[in-house]
């Protein structure tokens, strides 16, 4: 089962039957944020969408038994969730039909990785704001790693207790990191996963965001608690989330 629709992560259905294809969506997205999972077939997806909360499909046309617009035909009957369509045909035909049955986007698959993320995110964007996942009376999204609390909702930094006092850029970088703990992320892939705020940064300059965000965590970082340096690769968070009963 997936994780609920109060996780910090969005679940993203992938509904292709090109299973490397898949893969690599998959490899590209959970370090994002993002919590993955692949069927191969329409029927699949169809039965497991009514059984599971998802933030957003992406959804391929051509595939065996149901192709992907019977599949958004019939999704359409009892699910809003955002619908992003795969094609290997850039027929504008297959785009006007697509959307009229209720696509929310449509790409080539000759897409980027980059415009990918930029698309998927432009429609669960718009999908959240009309339709909050939480109620008044659920309970605060927070992540807690040893010391170290995380508020989701109120972007409020707590070590030992104490409140942290951590700039926009600083908290955006430890929310990052934080939801991809065990997972390397270069550089390029923090930017890009904070890249709709409009900071004037580039690559490197995340190397003294890093030390930044180190000092005020305590991190060691030859002995890191929190943030551990991979060399020639990029950064990563390292102490495991305590999980609430």
């Amino acid at each position: 089962m997936l994780s609920n629709p109060l996780s910090s992560q969005l679940n993203i259905l992938l509904v292709d039957d090109d299973k490397k294809l898949c893969g690599l969506i998959r490899d590209y997205l959970e370090p994002m944020g993002y919590a993955c999972q692949a069927v191969h077939n329409g029927k699949q997806a169809l039965a497991i969408v009514q059984k599971n909360t998802f933030h957003a499909i992406i959804l391929d046309v051509m595939m065996p038994e149901i192709d992907g617009f019977e599949v958004l035909r019939q999704l359409r009957k009892f699910s809003d969730v955002p619908v992003l369509m795969l094609t290997a045909r850039g027929d504008e035909t297959d785009r006007i039909v697509g959307l009229e049955l209720g696509a929310d986007d449509y790409l080539p698959k000759t897409f980027s990785t980059r415009e990918l993320l930029a698309r998927l995110r432009a429609v669960t964007r718009r999908y959240l704001k009309a339709a909050p996942l939480s109620s008044p009376d659920q309970e605060r999204h927070l992540l807690r790693f040893d010391q170290l609390e995380i508020n989701l909702d109120s972007r409020e930094i707590f070590l030992n207790g104490r409140s942290l006092e951590l700039t926009p850029f600083e908290y955006d970088l430890l929310r990052c990191l934080a939801l991809s703990h065990g997972k390397v992320l270069t550089r390029d892939q923090i930017l890009e996963n904070i890249a709709d705020r409009n900071y004037d940064v580039f690559d490197r300059s995340i190397d003294v965001h890093i030390s930044a965000l180190r000092k005020k965590l305590q991190d060691d970082p030859r002995q890191p608690r929190y943030i551990q340096t991979v060399r020639a690769a990029g950064y990563m968070f390292v102490c495991n989330r305590d999980h609430e009963k």
